[in-house]
């Protein structure tokens, strides 16, 4: 009608129906074998409509050329020319017909069921918060209402995602969930750091919204949907992830090899058990002097706590004899030396304790090993033990040079300390405390309101241990972890305070105890860092400490235990470190 201006009287019916049945058989076979028809899009998506306008395209090709090469010609030649955009935008329109209309029938039936959905919020008008946007939109269950979108790119002020439209940047916040009466501000920036997250959170505290987040992209499987939002955790405002491991390296140190972990009842140990585990071990040894824990162990491990085996041992590492009983029966290829006192403040009123365990203790699994040909120790030690102030760093320094010592005077076996920070949620870290605080209400307790440490997530340090077991050279040195960039003290408290959606709890300053600095070091001011193959990981040489030099029977009391403890540690300077990869 249009080729003829509205006046065409078709003579030729024939000619025009077996066109036309040729374009919809060829429309039905393209589209199966490369189009829409032959795959399960949802409608009106991106992936469909190329598949449309592909198909389309195939057919309009193949039916204007074959209506050309006819002698005479069907029908006139530019009327396939004509026609076959029409069919796009009515096949595309009609997509998007459908679409909306299950959208709106949708809402209508699962408003009956919930009658409340959270109103979101959405940070992030980029790829992330367009598919979730998305996914909120196709929920069934609908939780979630997008009620507008913030974004603090300017380009993005006038973008609309599935129609949610972006109101405004991270200032607007407070505004926008006033207007829109918001109660959950969601983080739609899979890539967002640490420095973002809290900023976002302290803006939706004022704000009065809950904070929402989707997980990094290497958590996600496919594209991030409504399942994938979780609240916020300690995790996300300091800037912690998974990290990539070097599984075969470790798979190949630990691999069919007997392993034994002592302090295996602590955050650090019972976590270590676990990974260990994973790596298929022919034997897990969990050594510790509180059955309690080793209780604990055994039921995550095997899941009961009957001991029908011989993987728990209860003994006390400041008992030489009975360590070497153990070690001379249980034959471990690789020690792990998690056992440590390790509370600072209790270690500063009691020194001589912290003698007997991190020093006396330490040499006394380095002797058991070497009398049993263990063939890889390796010794946890913290950052405390850089330039140490405390006795806590004092002793851990003590013990990370017994173990170069003995490196040294037994070349053919491996000895290896590794170096870490502070660990969210072990035991007697500041996440349980300031949790604890936070339930009886306050006030919560901070030594100093620029105090900052490193901190890592119990399996991360874990990983990370096993990651350095398997890299280092073994010949005494310290492996130093990767801890990222130290937070303040007081920004976790605040952080546990917002999630724990509590108003009015307090903040105390309480100043800095005996032998706390304001800030730690992970490597000591004399000693050389080297990077080694595993940019995680780095080592740096400690002098080495002879074990014959402990006096032992001189050291009987605090203050000697101390004094001793402190020179020791101090007294011999590092040479450069010759750690290679």
């Amino acid at each position: 009608m249009l080729r003829y201006e509205a006046f065409y009287q078709p003579a030729g019916w024939l000619e025009f129906s077996l066109v036309t049945m040729t374009a919809v058989t060829l429309q039905l076979a393209v589209g199966f074998a490369i189009g829409p028809y032959g795959i399960g899009h949802t409608r009106a998506s991106y992936e469909e409509i190329l598949d449309v306008i592909k198909t389309v395209l195939v057919v309009a090709t193949i039916v204007t050329i074959g209506n050309i090469a006819l002698h005479p010609h069907l029908l006139a030649r530019s009327v396939p020319l004509i026609a076959f955009p029409f069919a796009l935008v009515a096949m595309l329109g009609l997509r998007l017909i459908v679409r909306e209309w299950k959208a709106r029938n949708g809402h209508a039936h699962r408003a009956d069921r919930i009658e409340e959905p959270r109103r979101v919020i959405i940070f992030g008008a980029g790829e992330g918060g367009r598919v979730l946007c998305r996914a909120i939109s196709r929920d069934r269950e609908r939780r979630f209402v997008p009620v507008a979108l913030i974004d603090d790119d300017p380009l993005k002020t006038r973008l609309s995602l599935e129609g949610v439209k972006v109101r405004g940047t991270s200032a607007d916040l407070e505004a926008i969930a006033d207007r829109y009466d918001a109660d959950t501000l969601a983080i739609a920036v899979p890539s967002a750091g640490p420095e973002l997250v809290q900023h976002l959170s302290e803006l939706a505290e004022r704000a009065g919204l809950e904070v929402m987040i989707l997980p990094p992209v290497t958590e996600l499987i496919t594209n991030p949907g409504v399942g994938d939002l979780r609240n916020l955790d300690l995790a996300d405002l300091l800037g912690r992830r998974a990290i990539q491991l070097d599984t075969t390296a470790i798979a190949n140190t630990i691999n069919g090899k007997r392993v034994l972990v002592t302090g295996a009842g602590g955050s650090i140990g019972s976590e270590l058990c676990r990974q260990i585990q994973k790596f298929g071990p022919s034997a897990l040894i969990a050594l510790d002097r509180d059955e309690s824990a080793l209780h604990g162990v055994q039921l995550t491990l095997s899941g009961n706590g009957l001991f029908e085996h011989d993987g728990s041992v209860l003994v006390d590492i400041r008992d030489l004899e009975a360590l070497k009983v153990v070690f001379r029966d249980a034959r471990p290829d690789i020690v792990f030396h998690a056992a440590a006192l390790k509370h600072l403040p209790l270690l500063e009123a009691y020194p001589f304790e912290a003698f007997k365990s991190n020093v006396l203790g330490t040499r006394n699994v380095l002797d058991a090993a070497v009398a049993t040909e263990v063939a890889t120790v390796v010794n946890i030690s913290t950052d405390k033990a850089a330039d140490p102030t405390s006795m806590l760093g004092y002793s851990k320094r003590v013990a990370e040079r017994l173990t170069a010592g003995f490196a040294r005077q037994h070349p053919d076996l491996r000895f290896v300390s590794v170096r870490f920070g502070n660990v969210l949620g072990s035991r007697g870290s500041v996440v349980p405390a300031f949790t604890a605080q936070i339930e009886r209400g306050g006030p919560v307790t901070v030594t100093h309101p620029d105090v900052e440490r490193y901190f890592m997530l119990i399996p991360e340090a874990c990983q990370l241990v096993l990651e350095a077991a398997a890299a280092a050279p073994g010949r005494g040195e310290v492996m130093v972890l990767d801890m990222g960039t130290p937070q303040k003290i007081v920004n976790v408290a605040k952080a546990l305070i917002r999630m724990s959606g509590r108003r009015g709890i307090r903040i105390e300053y309480t100043g800095l105890r005996p032998g706390e600095k304001m800030s730690e070091d992970l490597v000591a001011r004399a000693e050389d860092a080297q990077q080694t193959a595993n940019p995680l990981v780095t080592g740096a040489q400690v002098a080495p400490l002879d074990p014959d030099s402990i006096p032992v029977g001189d050291i009987v009391d605090h203050r000697s235990a101390e004094r001793w403890t402190h020179e020791t540690a101090l007294s011999v300077q590092p040479r450069a470190s010759v750690v290679h990869p």
